[in-house]
């Protein structure tokens, strides 16, 4: 009987001080990550939430917003340089993602899967927008950022100049999601991943990943330097992406028998090789929901046209400013 409580006793300890490395070394790589990747923009609060925003250039006002695991930085590698010069580029991090809070704090903590909306997220980013005085703008929204643009529109249908879409999620779609999502779907996902993938992921699977999203077409130099993939694998910020995707179809579902009410020019881009969003389930029903909207295919292109085919993004841009009666 003492050898059996013995053998408990042992095993009990083993697995606290497991968990006990495994989540100091996850609090270490966070550190390092928040110290090379700071904030570049400002922290705007409101109602005692953060959203981190940064302001490039003058002109019409652009907002852009990015997609899952992602961040701000995923346009200031290159996109936002090349329209600062002719727009105010108003760049944003998603609730939960980069440096900006979770929308509120009933989306906290572990075995939590509540998540905040694409219709929640883009009334928090509105917040920031409008105390940094944004009039008017064009929004645009890459891949899951593609629904949280949709979302703003829908809520201020006569405060939006446009929509550019580029790789946009805007329809529900077949299917289930990768088995990466689902597992965090459940408690002990969301108990174990988050801790043990901060702690351990190595960086030949974080460019071997980033590379699949860039597939067919190569990662550019320097991106992955330059986005800090780790911001995204911090605990809390690894859960509030996977709560986000996990709970996104319904919402879409409700928000695409809305669609064409809209009245704003609506310009869509996506590469006919996606195959992380796809054109056929997302854009094609989308250009044919929208009264106006306009459908440009990218032959042969994936998910990340902004570094891909920069020329066709700034075009479309231009195309909305233009429809919208900007330029």
């Amino acid at each position: 009987m003492r050898s059996g409580v013995r053998r408990v006793l042992a095993t009990t300890l083993i697995c606290l001080t497991a968990v006990a490395v495994v989540q100091w070394r996850a609090s270490a790589r966070e550190a390092r990550t928040a110290e090379a990747y700071p904030p570049t923009g400002q922290l705007i609060a409101d109602k005692a939430r953060e959203v981190h925003a940064q302001v490039m250039g003058e002109g019409p006002d652009l907002v852009l917003i990015h997609g899952a695991s992602g961040s701000l930085r995923e346009f200031t590698f290159a996109l936002a340089e090349r329209l600062k010069d002719r727009y105010r580029v108003i760049l944003l991090d998603r609730p939960g993602l980069g440096w900006t809070d979770r929308a509120s704090y009933r989306f906290e903590g572990v075995l939590n899967r509540a998540a905040e909306s694409p219709a929640v997220q883009a009334e928090m980013l509105q917040a920031a927008a409008d105390a940094l005085d944004v009039k008017n703008p064009i929004v645009l929204g890459h891949s899951f950022g593609g629904a949280v643009a949709m979302a703003w529109a829908l809520s201020r249908p006569e405060d939006t100049a446009a929509v550019v879409m580029v790789s946009g999620v805007s329809q529900p779609w077949p299917g289930e999601l990768d088995w990466q999502y689902r597992i965090m779907d459940t408690a002990l996902g969301d108990l174990l991943i988050p801790p043990l993938v901060s702690a351990f992921t190595p960086e030949r699977v974080i460019r071997s990943n980033v590379e699949a999203i860039f597939a067919p077409q190569s990662m550019p130099d320097g991106y992955l330097e330059h986005i800090g993939p780790r911001l995204a694998l911090r605990r809390q910020t690894f859960r509030a992406n996977a709560q986000q995707v996990n709970r996104l179809r319904p919402h879409v579902v409700d928000m695409s028998s809305r669609y064409p009410d809209l009245k704003m020019p609506i310009e869509i881009l996506h590469g006919t090789a996606d195959e992380i969003v796809p054109l056929r389930i997302h854009s094609e029903p989308l250009a044919q929901q929208v009264p106006g909207a306009v459908l440009t295919r990218l032959e042969g292109v994936g998910h990340m046209p902004q570094h891909v085919v920069p020329d066709e993004v700034e075009a479309a841009i231009d195309r909305a400013a233009t429809r919208a009666g900007l330029r």
